[in-house]
């Protein structure tokens, strides 16, 4: 397939699959008789992490959701913890639902940021036992932060570990990484030689001090989910850390880069919906369209992101089974983000991180 600079020409194999499901699958009756207490809004506000990940979702489960109940979607972003809880603190709550880092999901049910989760509506019969528990957030899907690298720099052989990432006279060229602590005392650790096993609790003074050696070569400290993926198709840089689905996005249109599963950090994405939300019952059946098994597969097909619905795996096209996380070959390659850990430390490690980062101006 070629590949133009800045344009993007969506795969035959994706959009005949999303057609297939979509006429297969029409909505039924119960959908569009659903309601909620008060007059329907004519919109609600969902923010997310923006980007492709927005067109994905539209295309998997907001037009879905505006077609069915006749409300439209305003997308914002990004997925922001501090304007969550400003929003809560004030009363003055804009969103309707919301995306939560995957390293801020405790974070936001111990602060009381979140209200709870009407399973009545939300229906996750078919998600595995493990995150039914969750009462205040619902698991839409599986990511993983992976080492992204250009194939024109590495035709042949590119970094294989976050310890080759920083060999810079091994693997020569600029690089980019998140402008947060989350994942990178994690790969400062593992560049150092610690075992994935032995991670937790996080050598905080370690992981700085490795962070020390690499911070010379960091051209641009990226801040939206979109960026690493750019900066390695322009050149920019011939190495980046990022989310896989991103990096997928350009990959399956032929732009010369690829992941290198081994060592990235996964993690659940969760949605929930805001305390206080206004309208906070139409954001529980904004969710209950992401429950459903063929979107997700639609879902994944855009982005990369597998959801977590046990039967979505057979909707999903079996070429798309290297990119995904769960993948059997990439998922014994992944670490899980220790999130009680991070709940715990993350606010002190920030405060630490910008202090870290001015340092390196």
């Amino acid at each position: 397939m070629l590949y133009a600079r800045g344009k993007r020409a969506r795969g035959p194999v994706v959009s005949a699959l999303a057609l297939a499901l979509t006429l297969a699958w029409p909505y039924s009756q119960a959908d569009a008789e659903v309601s909620c207490p008060g007059d329907k809004p004519a919109s609600i506000v969902v923010n997310a992490s923006g980007g492709a990940m927005a067109n994905a979702m539209r295309k998997a489960f907001t037009d879905d959701f505006e077609t069915i109940h006749g409300i439209e979607v305003i997308d914002t972003s990004p997925a922001d913890i501090a304007k969550l809880k400003a929003m809560v603190t004030s009363g003055n709550v804009e969103w309707a639902v919301t995306e939560i880092g995957g390293q801020n999901i405790l974070r936001a049910v111990q602060e009381g940021l979140l209200e709870p989760i009407d399973y009545d509506i939300v229906d996750i019969s078919g998600f595995p036992e493990t995150v039914k528990k969750n009462k205040k957030w619902f698991a839409k899907s599986a990511y993983a932060t992976v080492l992204g690298y250009s194939t024109e720099a590495f035709p042949d052989d590119h970094p294989q570990s976050w310890a080759d990432f920083w060999d810079v006279e091994k693997y020569p060229g600029p690089r980019s990484l998140r402008d947060d602590p989350a994942d990178n005392l994690e790969y400062a650790l593992l560049a150092d030689g610690v075992a994935p096993e032995d991670l937790y609790p996080l050598d905080v003074d370690r992981a700085f001090r490795k962070l020390d050696e690499i911070a010379p070569h960091i051209t641009v400290w990226w801040t939206s989910g979109q960026q690493p993926a750019q900066l390695l198709l322009d050149g920019e840089v011939v190495l980046a850390s990022g989310w896989n689905g991103r990096f997928y996005n350009l990959i399956q249109d032929g732009a010369p880069l690829d992941i290198e599963w081994s060592e990235g950090m996964m993690k659940l994405s969760a949605y929930g919906i805001p305390k206080g939300a206004p309208d906070a019952c139409w954001g529980q059946h904004y969710l209950q369209v992401m429950t459903d098994p063929k979107r997700q597969a639609v879902y994944a097909e855009e982005i990369g992101y597998p959801g977590l619905h046990l039967d979505s795996p057979q909707y999903v096209d079996k070429k798309l089974a290297p990119y995904l996380p769960t993948a059997p070959d990439n998922i014994d390659k992944l670490i899980w983000s220790d999130l009680e850990w991070w709940t715990e430390h993350g606010a002190e490690v920030k405060k630490r991180w910008t202090l870290w980062k001015l340092s390196h101006q």
